[in-house]
């Protein structure tokens, strides 16, 4: 205890590092308060390595003195850095929920820039030279792009369910199939969302099995909506039946009860035309003539954050009157990067070309090859001979709550070591400067292709070299 107590004794004060010439110069760029917390951080660091027998002699101590100033301007600097930051999506999954779902096109950040850095006309009508309203300059657009007559954009869809359902359907029923209570993740789920837009719950059929009489028998005077709900994150296969949206929309017509379906993951391109299962459109529930359309602008739509309201225009001006819609609205940044996604449907190939999540779902496999190709040579060159790399064929997602059956032919670079545990360089790749997310299957470690850009397969191989170095 008493060579423990002169250690103690021996350890720096906070001024006294604070007088250190790197320190003085650190607090030039970082503010006096972040430095004492660091400082007093690595103290206490030291500390505890005393106390648990780490540090045993004065030598010991007086090298991790020396090393303090540049540990305190690293604890500094991490505490300054953003929290939230790119990181490089090597899992595989498309629109991966955790890593910020669809990626925003790169051809449209000039047009982001240019509105959100300047003044706009967001709330104004140049022409008339009076207040406007933020939801003119994306009605058009997806009108044109869906067909429908009339359109709003709130802050995702759940919030669309919402908005939809206080407007027409508050303290009134809502008959929905049973096997469509679907939770639409976080732990949010469909007769959440009903209950507190006011609507009261009908629900028919079973999990399995559900008929159009089921939805007729329920109608009553009290009957506000028919709602549809497209389960986009999950499939029940085998026994199973569900009412056509045809048959339900004239079903509605007949008793002149609206007929709203939410599609989750809202799609505007057949992705069976480029190999991918087929998922219904958005395009198609307006033709088959459906009073409202609910869907996300940033699942396979390939948009910012949004919940988008499609359908008949009486409807969509009610829910524009609704007090909730204030709460609910979107802002600039999401009108600009939506309105110049949108833009990009209007030429298919452009769409396919440019949105960073169709373009990845429809990357052929020959071109994932060339690009595993040139990462395996990368690698190759920067790692250590007892690490295991080969080119391998594996399966992609397409994540975000959509397609959940789809298995997406791809290609993946696999790494395996018999000197480490691929746990640890995983884990070590997820503290690299750019941090890169991979997945780990039966003991090796997966670097897939199709969610990986060009420009990021350098830092995948630096990464490697750095977790392997560090494990």
């Amino acid at each position: 205890m008493k060579d423990k107590a002169k250690l103690f004794s021996k350890l720096p004060k906070v001024d006294q590092v604070l007088s250190n010439d790197n320190i003085k110069k650190l607090m030039k760029r970082i503010p006096r308060d972040i430095i004492v917390e660091s400082i007093r951080e690595e103290l206490d660091l030291l500390r505890k390595k005393i106390k648990d027998g780490i540090i045993i002699s004065l030598k010991e101590l007086e090298k991790e003195i020396i090393k303090l100033p540049n540990n305190v301007t690293s604890n500094a600097n991490e505490k300054i850095k953003p929290k939230f930051k790119r990181v490089i999506n090597a899992t595989g999954v498309v629109i991966h929920t955790n890593l910020g779902r669809s990626l925003i096109s790169p051809k449209i950040i000039d047009h982001i820039k240019d509105v959100t850095t300047n003044y706009s006309n967001l709330e104004f009508d140049l022409d008339e030279g009076k207040r406007g309203s933020r939801y003119s300059h994306i009605e058009e657009i997806i009108a044109k792009v869906t067909g429908a007559e009339s359109a709003m954009v709130v802050n995702n869809n759940a919030a669309a369910v919402l908005l939809v359902l206080s407007t027409i359907a508050k303290e009134k029923e809502v008959v929905v199939s049973r096997g469509e209570l679907v939770e639409i993740g976080g732990s949010f789920r469909v007769p959440d969302v009903m209950e507190q837009s006011g609507a009261k719950l009908v629900d028919v059929g079973t999990t399995n099995k559900t008929h159009i009489w089921d939805y007729e028998r329920a109608i009553g005077e009290d009957t506000a909506a028919l709602l549809k709900v497209h389960t986009s994150n999950y499939r029940i296969l085998g026994f199973t039946s569900s009412v056509k949206l045809e048959d339900l929309v004239k079903l509605g017509e007949r008793y002149n009860i609206p007929v709203v379906e939410d599609l989750g993951s809202g799609v505007l391109v057949d992705l069976s035309k480029y190999g991918l299962q087929y998922e219904p459109t958005v395009q198609e529930s307006i033709k088959a003539g459906v009073d409202i359309v609910t869907f996300s602008g940033d699942k396979l739509l390939g948009g910012p954050q949004a919940g988008i309201i499609i359908g008949k225009k009486k409807y969509i001006d009610e829910m524009k009157k609704n007090p909730l819609t204030r709460a609910i609205r979107i802002d600039k940044f999401t009108i600009s990067a939506l309105e110049a996604t949108l833009r990009l449907y209007l030429n298919e190939e452009d769409a396919i070309k440019n949105i960073p999540t169709l373009k990845m779902l429809t990357t052929s496999l020959n071109e994932l090859e060339k690009k595993a190709q040139i990462l395996y040579r990368k690698i190759d060159e920067k790692v250590e001979d007892n690490i295991s790399i080969k080119i391998t064929d594996q399966f992609s997602q397409v994540g975000g709550g959509s397609m959940p059956l789809e298995e997406i032919p791809t290609k993946a670079i696999m790494i395996s070591s018999n000197n480490h545990s691929v746990s640890n360089i995983e884990r070590k790749l997820r503290k690299f400067h750019t941090p890169i997310v991979a997945r780990i299957y039966k003991d090796n470690l997966f670097i897939d292709l199709r969610t990986v850009k060009d420009e990021e397969l350098d830092i995948i191989a630096e990464g490697l070299k750095f977790a392997i170095e560090n494990v």
